[in-house]
């Protein structure tokens, strides 16, 4: 699928594309893209890189100090983000953002525990503190692999108010004793018959949570709604968990589609949630672009699967921005294989016929690149090129098969961020030997 970047082309990127410089205007234009949307959606092209998470807090940032944003909603386990929403918003015992952090242990730990996650928790919970608290911003999970740890929190919430209830919680997830916590042991012994599913018990757990929340809070006027909220999203999320690790085994489509299908119903319920009382609540949620990207506009959509931006769009329509991240080369933090350790790799030149190839012979290193109602850039950009995705693994020995599809830029994203030449995130716990690998010589400063 070669193709050739014609200089009329690379002049009307250049024409459109808008510089990122450092400077504090930087995303005046996003922003007027922006306009009322309600969501913003985030984007980026690796999990570990550090300019993806740089640029996002940045726009984030004046997202909710200049637009009132209400949270953001990121790519990981909900009990484990709870936890730094707790923080963020001054109702935790936690030191400082380093604990917050804490209950990010699973694999990778790199992709939440990193200096600019850190930095950008750091700056929400001092935001926050000069906040009235209905006005604090939060910060939440959208993801679903906490299967034990939220069977874990709906019980310790449980036994705080109901002790009964959480008598029979407990029950009903005793069914799950035999695996330990050995999640995928779950899914394949259930989805073959060797053993009964627990599919029953979840579902049953959830519905008596929904079915006395209203009563909960009668009946004890001290338990705040945002913990019945968490206790209820727990039960939501064990339930939807114990499908997805039974559908593993049925395949990629499946498993996909149910994830991403928790994670869009996680947002539109916290939506409600802390649009309470009438207020319309916005907010911004940062997730990988495979994750963000409206599926229907790549190789995705072609076999069946649907993501987060796909039913966002859907649902909301102008009311969602969807903004995509790419980079030509650097280095970026990841694994070479799943649960296998982290490493400083480097990120090899993009392929020539990929959109990040042309981006790099426009001449501007960084830059914003807006999509939505551009014209100029319909035609010749809406045609299909590869698109380069790398996740916790990155494997440049098989670039093409492993880490590129093909897709439509234009339709995939209201907006572009272009940062040419990128490097890895820092890892909080490098010094612990959490991070392998040779480092390049400008590591840490990037001088």
């Amino acid at each position: 699928m070669a193709q050739t970047t014609t200089a009329p082309l690379r002049t009307t990127i250049r024409d459109a594309a808008h510089p990122i410089t450092g400077r504090a205007d930087d995303y005046d234009l996003l922003l007027d893209l922006i306009g009322d949307a309600q969501v913003v959606l985030l984007g980026e092209a690796s999990h570990g890189t550090h300019e993806f998470y740089r640029e996002r807090a940045r726009i984030t940032r004046r997202l909710i100090e200049e637009e009132g944003f209400a949270a953001v909603a990121v790519e990981a386990d909900w009990p484990d983000a709870y936890r730094v929403n707790r923080w963020v918003r001054g109702r935790s015992d936690d030191r400082d953002g380093f604990q917050a952090l804490g209950d990010f242990e699973r694999f990778p730990r790199w992709m939440w525990r990193n200096r600019d996650v850190l930095q950008f928790i750091d700056w929400l919970q001092r935001h926050n503190a000069e906040q009235p608290e209905d006005r604090r911003a939060g910060f939440y999970g959208l993801d679903l692999y906490s299967l034990f740890a939220s069977m874990q929190e709906v019980i310790r919430f449980l036994e705080k108010v109901d002790p009964e209830a959480a008598a029979r919680a407990r029950y009903r997830y005793s069914c799950f004793d035999a695996f330990g916590e050995d999640t995928q042991a779950y899914g394949y012994a259930a989805e073959f018959g060797v053993t009964r599913s627990c599919e029953d018990q979840a579902v049953q757990q959830l519905l008596e949570v929904q079915r006395n929340r209203a009563a909960l809070a009668e009946r004890n006027s001290r338990v705040p709604e945002d913990d019945l909220f968490y206790a209820e999203q727990n039960a939501r999320l064990v339930r939807n968990a114990e499908e997805y690790y039974r559908t593993m085994f049925r395949g990629r489509v499946d498993s996909w589609n149910l994830r991403d299908r928790h994670m869009s119903e996680t947002l539109d319920a916290l939506i409600g949630h802390l649009g309470r009382g009438g207020r319309r609540a916005r907010v911004v949620v940062w997730e990988h672009n495979s994750h963000i990207g409206d599926a229907r506009a790549t190789e995705m959509g072609e076999i069946g699967e649907w993501n987060v931006g796909q039913l966002t769009r859907e649902r909301m329509g102008d009311q969602s921005m969807l903004v995509g991240f790419t980079t030509y080369s650097g280095t970026v933090t990841a694994a070479s294989d799943w649960d296998g350790p982290a490493e400083r790799k480097r990120v090899r030149p993009a392929l020539p016929e990929s959109f990040e190839a042309l981006f790099h012979t426009v001449g501007i290193p960084d830059f914003l690149l807006p999509l939505r109602g551009n014209a100029r850039l319909l035609e010749p950009l809406e045609k299909p090129r590869l698109e380069r995705a790398i996740g916790v693994i990155y494997r440049p020995e098989s670039e093409r098969t492993s880490h590129y599809f093909e897709a439509q830029l234009t339709h995939q994203f209201d907006a572009v961020i272009h940062i040419d030449e990128t490097r890895a995130v820092e890892p909080l716990d490098a010094t612990a030997g959490d991070l392998t690998g040779e480092p390049p010589e400008s590591f840490p400063s990037g001088l």
